[in-house]
């Protein structure tokens, strides 16, 4: 396992290069792997601010491109005090991969707050509600 500290650097630092121009609040994410292994991402707005991508959505799209699909925690970097949690959308799909993984949100003044995202998004739309003829269940 990876420690926390590491972590939440990798947060911090794939936070300082999220392109943000405007908002101006850059995240970073890192999403740790069940061996140990830290995969980062961070925000990529766009004028088109439909087009935008949330840094855990690109943390974990990242790792699955490795074929990487067990997490047991994810760190997230903003400028907010306290550190702002993960939106709904992100939730959402952080929850594909483990509802119950551990979850440190951050700040680049070093605030830290853990919490679980079972705690944060108690009950995430899940494969086992999709229909069992639709083919779509999880591999």
């Amino acid at each position: 396992m990876t420690g926390r500290d590491e972590l939440l650097d990798a947060a911090r630092q794939a936070g300082a290069a999220a392109y943000a121009p405007y908002s101006g609040f850059t995240v970073g994410a890192a999403v740790e792997c069940e061996h140990g292994e830290v995969v980062a991402g961070c925000n990529v707005e766009n004028a088109s601010y439909g087009a935008s991508l949330c840094a855990e959505r690109n943390a974990v799209a990242a790792a699955v491109a490795k074929g990487l699909r067990s997490f047991t925690a994810m760190a997230i970097c903003t400028p907010a005090s306290p550190p702002a949690p993960p939106c709904g959308l992100c939730r959402q799909v952080m929850a594909e991969f483990n509802p119950g993984m551990t979850i440190y949100l951050t700040n680049p003044q070093g605030e830290v707050t853990q919490t679980t995202l079972d705690a944060l998004f108690p009950s995430p739309f899940d494969p086992g509600q999709l229909p069992r003829t639709s083919g779509l269940n999880r591999p």
